[in-house]
């Protein structure tokens, strides 16, 4: 075979092994995971002083996955915490990109907000559950407020970030070319700072859903988080390793999606 026909081989099979090597790895990670937790629920079990909550260990945790879902309880669930999340971030985008797109536009708003802004991002969102609680009728309002507050610092930084990296020879041309400001708007800014936004979505998700299970300790009646607090008041331990995998699985789930996305809108592209 002539070195001609064999380089093309070699670079067509050059993707293909990464892929399989990035899947090794991660199958690796995943058997030392599993490995340290069947370790742990060992010396739990083991454990004159722990051996009551043995049930964390996988055996007991992954049978009682399987009846959830088998069940569908695991759907049951699933939905409403979804919700919650999903209604959250639509608040926080709908707040945060406008807001992101001012202050990153107007230098003088930017520095009048930007440290009441930073001050404000730095309170724990769970911190406003008080004022959550008078402030809403329902508690799904109610956590629904404690999601958005959580999630949409990181949308109005990346918006605001994104921004300030637009090159202003850009928007100079679209001027020039007698764009008003909706085509500027929606031609060059939104375009420029999809990923931006993007990003700061994905970041906004992983923080919401780590919010979402103490939000939902007040007095709803479904979700995972009510989950986790009905099994640990009934000392179900099998059924709260579940729910802690579910919750584990659906939020490595919404993560990639967003990964994804990002990839997708990615249309600044290295050397293209």
């Amino acid at each position: 075979m002539s070195d001609a026909t064999l380089i093309p081989s070699l670079s067509f099979s050059l993707p293909r092994l990464g892929r399989f090597r990035g899947l090794a790895n991660a199958a690796l990670g995943i058997s030392l995971l599993m490995a340290l937790w069947w370790f742990g629920g060992w010396i739990i079990g083991n454990s004159d002083e722990l051996f009551a909550f043995a049930d964390f260990a996988p055996a007991p945790t992954l049978s009682r996955l399987w009846e959830l879902i088998v069940s569908g309880e695991v759907i049951s669930m699933s939905v409403p915490s979804l919700m919650r999340v999903g209604l959250g971030l639509v608040y926080a985008i709908a707040i945060g990109v406008p807001v992101g797109i001012m202050i990153g536009r107007m230098k003088r708003l930017n520095e009048v907000a930007n440290v009441p802004f930073q001050f404000m991002r730095m309170i724990s969102p769970l911190s406003w559950m008080p004022i959550a609680v008078m402030a809403f009728d329902t508690w799904d309002g109610a956590i629904i407020f404690l999601i958005t507050m959580a999630a949409v610092w990181p949308i109005l930084f990346s918006t605001a970030s994104g921004l300030r990296r637009i090159d202003p020879a850009w928007l100079k041309v679209a001027r020039n070319l007698g764009a008003n400001p909706l085509h500027m708007l929606f031609v060059v800014i939104l375009p420029a700072i999809a990923v931006d936004i993007l990003t700061g979505v994905r970041l906004a998700l992983g923080v919401a859903w780590v919010v979402l299970v103490p939000a939902e300790y007040l007095g709803v009646t479904s979700g995972l988080g009510y989950a986790i607090n009905d099994a640990r008041d009934t000392l179900d331990y099998a059924s709260l390793g579940a729910t802690v995998v579910v919750i584990g699985v659906i939020g490595f789930a919404l993560d990639y999606l967003c990964m994804l996305a990002v990839k997708r809108f990615n249309w600044v592209r290295d050397g293209h």
